[in-house]
């Protein structure tokens, strides 16, 4: 019996698998290993990109609720909600015109409108809005601070903080420029603006704590439990910067047109807008540990507790890697 396991498995290795390499077929399933994948314990597989559908136009910002991922379509003034084990597709919701940046708030999903000047409150049970918000012009990047929700307005180079259960506006923060997009650190809001800096605003009173030079136009920004990294658009880098003192600890190379960011525990994924790739760095010191295509341009990043997820810009599909 044991014989015939061992004439069993050489068959198989042996078989017409022979000669397909790892990776994805015509039809965009996954490929049969070769022999060679399989002796050496490598036929999984590894940091490969499965797509799953939006039903979305140009989908852009991306949050997790703890269960499920919701995606902005700008395309088509909608939200899809995604179930984050399965990539199914749990339904599609009417929000402002134009959304791009999502955040969640531990009760309910967030969505900055931008052609509509309001960011939108949604129940995540249903899809249902719950309130609508006046912000100001060009609503982008979005971010929660344990209590209140902050917007960046690139359209009045400012940010708001306002009140989760009503929307209030509690403080406006004029800023030097632009923001795009916005992340928080435990203690204060860090926004990447147009004149190649990142600025730092202390949540508890609005203060502008000072704009930190980074790259060439900066867009995504994200934080790793110490320090905050942000993507150089026309760089084509990545800048780390302490979060406690804003120093400079370093600039590593990304792919071409670095936007979304996120990290996952251990390492930071930099989404290459122009090359259609993500690019995976260690935390630690900035190691480019792979560069991996996508089936399109992406648009910003998340973290589920176990993928990343990345939506597809101008496509109809997000991939979860």
């Amino acid at each position: 019996m044991r014989n015939n396991k061992f004439v069993l498995l050489a068959a198989i290795l042996l078989s017409p698998i022979v000669g397909v390499t790892l990776g994805v077929n015509a039809s965009g399933q996954a490929a049969a290993p070769n022999a060679n994948s399989v002796a050496i314990l490598r036929w999984y597989p590894a940091n490969t990109a499965t797509s799953f559908s939006t039903g979305l136009k140009q989908a852009l910002g991306i949050a997790f609720d703890g269960e499920n991922m919701w995606v902005a379509g700008y395309g088509n003034n909608s939200i899809s909600k995604i179930r984050a084990n399965d990539g199914m597709l749990l339904g599609t919701f009417p929000v402002g015109k134009a959304p791009i940046g999502v955040a969640f708030d531990g009760g309910n999903i967030w969505v900055t409108n931008s052609n509509s000047k309001t960011v939108s409150k949604v129940r995540p049970s249903d899809g249902s809005v719950l309130g609508t918000f006046t912000v100001g012009t060009t609503p982008t990047g979005i971010a929660f601070d344990g209590s209140n929700i902050w917007v960046a307005l690139y359209g009045q180079d400012s940010l708001v903080k306002i009140k989760v259960s009503d929307g209030t506006t509690l403080t406006t923060v004029k800023l030097s420029a632009q923001p795009n997009q916005i992340a928080f650190d435990g203690a204060n809001i860090w926004a990447t603006l147009q004149t190649n800096v990142v600025a730092k605003v202390r949540v508890s009173d609005g203060t502008i704590i000072g704009d930190f030079a980074v790259g060439t136009n900066p867009q995504g920004v994200a934080f790793d439990g110490s320090n905050i990294w942000v993507s150089n658009t026309t760089s084509g880098t990545v800048t780390k910067l302490r979060a406690s003192d804003s120093k400079l600890l370093g600039t590593f190379t990304a792919g071409t047109g670095p936007d979304g960011l996120v990290f996952d525990g251990a390492n930071i994924w930099v989404a290459n807008f122009d090359s259609a790739t993500v690019t995976k760095l260690r935390a630690s010191d900035g190691k480019n540990l792979g560069t991996f295509n996508l089936s399109g341009q992406p648009g910003l990043a998340a973290f589920d507790g176990a993928n990343v997820w990345i939506p597809i810009n101008g496509g109809t599909t997000i991939s979860k890697m």
